[in-house]
């Protein structure tokens, strides 16, 4: 006698899921490996006077 297996979803599903779970891990490690440069950029940015340096730098 043969047993019926709940299916949780189609192959293709379980595979577009795998992807987006590799394409997210792939983000965030970018993510953190550009986090110093980001913060440095910030810095630079502040000392540069920010929102209120207006019209002095292009």
């Amino acid at each position: 006698m043969k047993v019926q297996r709940k299916r949780t979803g189609t192959a293709a599903q379980r595979v577009l899921t795998a992807e987006i779970a590799v394409v997210g891990a792939l983000a965030l490690a970018l993510l953190v490996t550009e986090l110093p440069s980001i913060m440095r950029e910030m810095k630079i940015w502040r000392i540069a006077g920010g929102l209120r340096a207006g019209h002095r730098y292009p």
